[in-house]
């Protein structure tokens, strides 16, 4: 067992929050994944460009063959062979149809999969994060980097990364092609290949990663004032802060369509570029083309076709240039993601997990925290607590005393600086989490309900209960007549945040939904806030029967009716320390004790 006053978070360096991996090793990680799918996906762009080219380079030998055999006799004419060009602009035109449609198929659906992965992966990594870590974020800027920021990577391939591959083995074949007929040139075009693939989208990434960046955070800002600004309503409304909050709002909308502006531009110049290239191109060929064909090696019509495949050829480069100007973004959404995925969680299971008894006594030893953020301003000191199996305590004090502090610390959402917490006689960081959670529920101030019915937010609680167990809860927590009378039971809609309820009824919901997890402790949160006099006494008054024999930890500041809890124990800011204290059954509202 490890000694109480052994620290329990762990070092310095494995706390160093938002710390991201490399650059791209999740995406690496992902695609190795789905090497098969997107060597498929390169293949079926290669074999789109490839056709294309050759479709332009066919038809410009074929109609300038046919054309200079028309001019030069009715008998030439006549034996110029038609069918075998006319064969080839067919086969090419199906082939560039159908594998444009594959690789348009192939593309997407693995890109669809290497989202729907990554966007599992970052909710992954969200869900080991302690609440501390996850309070560095707002709200809106964690759905930003599950939807948008996941979002903007899908460029990464699909408009990047497979043109960019089947443009460079297409000019590779197109070079090797014009060093066949036309060495003089294959240089030249090769350069101004490589110039229009690579120099020209390396230039736009580097001008394009602020507005990029400007891009994602404004994304992020947009949902998160949106989010603030429904929750909030009611008070912006009653405050009359309308018109600020719309101008905030508006000012973020205006960053947004300036960065996306910039992006735009970058890439209206990206395409410019291009334009040049392939004009450099084609001279060098007509250049050394001409000359060949004025020397007599090189047919008119072979030069025409040489022409019109590299300005097929030339025309791969587009979506890589579109897809640069987009990539200050991505990289922008993927440091975001990977800032997420690469931090390292506050709490870490021990190597070796002991098991817990499936139910046994709470106890608190020498227990001393204070925040992280003011190591300082002591929160709790000296705690020694026993909170026995099947008993009730209602921890008491004023606001800012350690009342939910102390409730995290027993389900070990945070460790202390020293002491220690037992279940069963083991200390709960000498056992893995997901096994604690199973034995200790917190019902919080702020539970929420989830957009859905009644009965999918209980199964919340136990994603095996029957119905029978659902009433049992309902019924428990003293929302079972309620749930009956309505006309879809269970399976009532109960609509956002379970707007479609009471607040007393939410928190008998919220309730129920602890009370159907098999945990053997239960810690209740201010259970009470939010509801008047007369419900908030039903409530407590309803406590005893609907946690029967289970262990109740109660942080609250209401009045606790008599029988509601069997022991009180105040944690004053007032007193230096905390020790056990009970009353004995059947004498609740002796008074608080500090001692």
């Amino acid at each position: 067992m490890n000694p109480p006053d052994r620290p329990g978070r762990g070092s310095t360096d494995a706390r160093q929050g938002d710390r991201p991996m490399g650059r791209g090793r999740l995406l690496r990680q992902i695609y190795r994944r789905h090497w098969p799918s997107l060597a498929a996906t390169v293949a079926l762009a290669l074999l789109t460009a490839a056709a294309g080219a050759g479709l332009l380079g066919v038809a410009g030998w074929f109609l300038t063959g046919a054309a200079l055999a028309g001019a030069a006799s009715a008998s030439a004419a006549q034996t110029f062979n038609l069918f075998a060009p006319s064969a080839l602009v067919r086969g090419f035109s199906f082939i560039r149809i159908g594998a444009r449609y594959a690789e348009r198929l192939a593309g997407h659906t693995v890109t669809l999969h290497l989202l729907a992965e990554l966007r599992g992966t970052l909710f992954r990594a969200l869900a080991r994060l302690s609440p501390r870590q996850l309070a560095r974020y707002r709200s809106g800027d964690l759905v930003a980097r599950l939807t948008s920021d996941v979002d903007a990577l899908d460029t990464l391939f699909l408009t990047l990364m497979a043109p960019l591959l089947s443009a460079l083995l297409a000019g590779l074949a197109m070079t090797a092609i014009l060093a066949w007929q036309l060495p003089a040139a294959a240089g030249a075009v090769a350069a101004a290949f490589l110039a229009a693939c690579l120099l020209v989208p390396a230039l736009l990434l580097y001008q394009a990663r602020a507005p990029g960046q400007a891009i994602q955070d404004s994304a992020a800002q947009l949902r998160t004032a949106v989010q603030e600004a429904t929750e909030g309503h009611a008070d912006i409304l009653s405050l009359a802060l309308s018109a600020p909050v719309l101008r905030h709002f508006d000012q973020s909308c205006r960053r947004a369509a300036r960065a996306r502006g910039v992006q735009a531009g970058l890439g209206a110049g990206g395409q410019s570029l291009i334009h040049a290239a392939t004009g450099a191109a084609l001279l060098a060929i007509l250049w050394a083309g001409l000359d060949a064909v004025a020397r007599g090696p090189m047919p008119p019509p072979v030069l025409a076709g040489l022409l019109l495949a590299t300005l097929g050829l030339f025309e791969t480069a587009g979506p890589v240039v579109r897809g640069a100007a987009r990539m200050g973004a991505a990289l922008a959404a993927l440091t975001r993601i990977e800032a997420i995925t690469g931090a390292e969680p506050d709490l870490h299971d021990p190597p070796a997990p002991r098991k817990l008894p499936a139910a046994g006594a709470l106890q608190v030893r020498g227990l001393r925290y204070a925040y992280p953020e003011a190591p300082d301003r002591v929160v709790l000191d000296g705690i020694d607590l026993d909170f026995p199996p099947g008993s009730r305590t209602a921890l008491t004090g004023a606001s800012g005393s350690g009342k939910s502090t102390l409730l995290h610390l027993l389900l070990r959402l945070d460790d202390p600086q020293s002491g220690c917490i037992r279940f069963g006689g083991i200390d709960v960081r000498d056992c893995a989490q997901r096994d604690l959670h199973r034995r200790i529920a917190l019902l919080a101030q702020d539970a929420p309900l989830f957009l859905g019915t009644i009965r999918t937010n209980l199964l919340i609680g136990d994603p095996q209960a029957d119905d029978d167990a659902l009433w049992h809860a309902l019924d428990a927590a003293r929302l079972g007549g309620f749930v009956r009378g309505l006309p879809h039971g269970l399976d009532t809609w109960i609509g956002e945040t379970g707007a479609g309820l009471s607040v007393g009824q939410a928190r008998r919901l919220a309730l129920a939904r602890v009370l159907l997890s098999p945990a053997a402790v239960l810690l209740l949160d201010e259970p009470t806030a939010g509801l008047d006099a007369d419900t908030e006494a039903e409530f407590l008054a309803d406590l005893p029967r609907a946690t029967r024999g289970r262990t109740v930890v109660l942080a609250t500041h209401a009045a606790l009716p008599p029988g509601a809890v069997q022991h009180r124990v105040s944690l004053d800011a007032s007193y230096p320390g905390v020790r056990a204290g009970h009353a004995t059954p059947g004498e609740p509202s002796e008074p608080e004790s500090p001692a």
